[in-house]
């Protein structure tokens, strides 16, 4: 069955070519899309435009989650002089977001903003695009089109009678041929839909008709709990299929949430390694200790941290030995005693009562020696 589709060495399909951006005026960080870049994890401010001590607290936020670009909201001129401000506070690159108002895209690239993104179902006119496209090209700032399938181009809607599938992929496509026709070619792509089926077959069609950068997400996802599964269904399959440079799972939640939902989706296809990444039983009749408590009180205690560690929390001897030799550490809990394993070796073993705290030392110690400049 895989005779005909190109597997790479993770097991995956062989990842989409196409080329690379490269986001972040000069003096600042700096973040590739696409090409041979890891995929990248953004986030988009949820504060008032105009709420700027906020507004650059929770980009700090983001940051310190492992966020790689930020998107904020600029409806207006007048919001775009308070990017300065926000620039000099903030390292990751910031997308200025910018529905129905060329002169806030202008307003905000001459701000010094590291990238746009413009809606086609609302900034549409050839004058208005080839406008902002030539300062753009002056800034080095790239676009993203990033078209949606609740403010899709109505002449295009009514051309394929209400698709709105064949009317996204269609408006993407020509605001790209747009900025191309204008001499820019700096762009980045985005179709999302709030129907994770629509967006997965939407983004395959582009995928096989640009070589533009693919941002990928299901918007209006939902709430944490439904919104990342939703989240994950989309942009899990695509990534799998070697579609997506970079993407963004959108909760109706602290962007933070964002940041480590999106993480962890590609912790979970091995694309990225980020954080640490929690083994734990699922429990059955077979367990003789409370792993869910010492799994949710790590998870709360250690998930903020950045930098790759596998740690696995086993209740059984069925899988625990061998999660053992394939972690970094390992508990494997018993009725009344565990033992906790560096890799394959024993280190101590422990009281039941004692496994969260123990467990705690365990991990703050392996990960304060593997990473001396993070704790």
């Amino acid at each position: 069955m895989t005779d005909c589709i190109d597997i790479d060495k993770s097991g995956l399909v062989k990842r989409r070519t196409c080329r690379t951006v490269t986001v972040g005026r000069e003096g600042r960080n700096r973040v590739a899309i696409g090409g041979d870049a890891p995929v990248t994890v953004q986030s988009m401010i949820k504060r008032k435009p105009d709420d700027l001590k906020n507004i650059i607290t929770d980009c700090i936020r983001l940051e310190a989650a492992g966020c790689d670009l930020i998107r904020l909201t600029v409806p207006d001129e007048e919001i775009a002089r308070l990017l300065p401000s926000i620039l000099l506070e903030v390292h990751v690159p910031l997308i200025a977001d910018i529905h129905f108002n060329p002169g806030a895209a202008l307003a905000s690239i001459k701000a010094g903003v590291d990238k746009i993104r413009i809606n086609p179902g609302n900034i549409g006119r050839e004058s208005d695009v080839k406008e902002i496209a030539a300062a753009c090209r002056d800034t080095g700032t790239p676009i993203r089109v990033g078209v949606n399938s609740g403010s899709l181009p109505k002449d295009l809607l009514k051309k394929y009678d209400g698709d709105r599938l064949k009317a996204s992929v269609d408006g993407a496509l020509r605001h790209i041929d747009m900025l191309r026709a204008a001499d820019f070619d700096d762009i980045v792509v985005a179709i999302k839909s709030s129907h994770t089926r629509e967006m997965i077959q939407a983004n395959r069609l582009l995928a096989s008709q640009t070589d533009c950068p693919i941002h990928l997400g299901v918007t209006e996802a939902g709430t944490i709990w439904d919104g990342n599964i939703r989240s994950s269904i989309g942009i899990g399959t695509l990534l799998a299929e070697g579609i997506g440079d970079t993407i963004r799972v959108s909760l109706t939640d602290d962007p933070v949430e964002e940041i480590k939902s999106g993480l962890e989706i590609l912790r979970s296809l091995e694309l990225r390694e980020a954080g640490i990444t929690f083994i734990s039983c699922p429990t059955c009749g077979r367990l003789e200790a409370d792993i869910q408590s010492v799994a949710h009180a790590l998870r709360e205690k250690f998930g903020h941290l950045n930098k790759p560690l596998r740690v696995a929390l086993m209740g059984c001897p069925v899988n625990g030995p061998g999660e053992a030799a394939g972690s970094d550490l390992c508990l494997l809990a018993g009725k009344e005693k565990g033992v906790i394993y560096r890799g394959e070796t024993v280190i101590k073993q422990i009281d039941v009562d004692r496994f969260t705290e123990e467990m705690s030392a365990e991990i703050s110690k392996l990960y304060g020696e593997m990473y001396p400049r993070e704790l």
